[in-house]
């Protein structure tokens, strides 16, 4: 395997590129500031994936099993995932750790205005009093395999957000739901991934006939969900059986935020939508823009 890489972009943007790990960060500050955030974030980037190789055995394991690690972002994993009753496993926040982890590194390193790390849409952000950040999120599958712009959310300093993730069965990893993606807005970025992980599986129809799943096994002989049935082709649903999948997923959501795990939650099936508190569901798609005008 080919050893750690970074590239400056032309936007002033930095990739970060380690076997699987695939990073897009950008510090914001005086300009000493941010050069010396972003080289602290290359030289802590450079060690994790090792680390993490080293301890995969205990990732593996279902929360309910206590896995026993020692670095730094399996900690964090670890951490985001044990709150949660359902079946879990700490490489459900993996994405997301990883992104706080450099976060850290970088503000550890310099004093930022702002900041972000995107582990391939799993995002850690960093903001100082009467800064914004907005983020475009590509979510809506209803018009084909390759998503569009779902909506825009912007947050500020005093929204206390510190994490974006979004989960589905049309992103990176499996699902055992039907969402095609969940966004779920959170104190840091491990914890809204383990949230929108468990969400996205919750948006389902038990014993759908026409929902096609297959052990996560046979497709991924290491993969951490062992030989539970992930979803892999679900027909075209009912405006009923659409809103039902979306509503077990809502009650997830709310219950969630209710325990003080997430802020805030938007789910999307089939090009429909719903925003944790809104009981109806959206026959458009502006469930980012729903989302910033419901505050917990």
């Amino acid at each position: 395997m080919d050893g750690p890489a970074h590239q400056v972009l032309a936007d002033g943007r930095l990739h970060l590129q380690h076997g699987p790990i695939d990073l897009v960060l950008r510090a914001y500050g005086a300009e000493a500031a941010v050069d010396e955030a972003h080289r602290a974030a290359f030289a802590r980037f450079a060690t994790i994936l090792g680390e993490l190789v080293a301890e995969l055995p205990e990732l593996r394991k279902p929360i309910s099993e206590r896995p026993r690690v020692e670095g730094a972002v399996a900690r964090r994993m670890v951490a985001a995932c044990r709150p949660h009753r359902a079946f879990i496993t700490p490489m459900a926040a993996v994405a997301g750790a990883v992104a706080d982890e450099i976060l850290d590194a970088m503000g550890e390193a310099a004093p930022l205005d702002k900041a972000f790390v995107n582990d391939g849409g799993d995002i850690a952000l960093y903001l100082t009093e009467g800064e914004t950040l907005s983020v475009g999120v590509a979510a809506d599958f209803s018009r084909g395999p390759v998503p569009a712009m779902n909506g825009r959310v912007t947050l500020r300093h005093r929204d206390g957000i510190g994490g974006i993730a979004t989960s589905g069965r049309q992103g990176r990893s499996f699902s055992l739901g039907l969402a095609d993606s969940v966004t779920v807005l959170a104190r840091n970025a491990a914890a809204a991934d383990a949230a929108a992980t468990l969400i996205a599986n919750a948006v389902d129809l038990p014993g759908h006939p026409g929902v096609e799943r297959v052990a996560a096994t046979d497709l991924d002989p290491d993969s951490d969900l062992g030989e539970r049935l992930v979803t892999v082709a679900v027909p075209a649903l009912s405006d009923h059986e659409i809103e039902a999948a979306l509503e077990a997923g809502r009650r997830r959501a709310t219950a969630m935020r209710a325990a003080g795990l997430i802020r805030s939650a938007a789910l999307m099936l089939q090009g429909r939508s719903v925003v944790l508190d809104d009981t109806h569901i959206l026959e458009d798609t502006s469930l980012f823009e729903k989302t910033r005008e419901i505050r917990p």
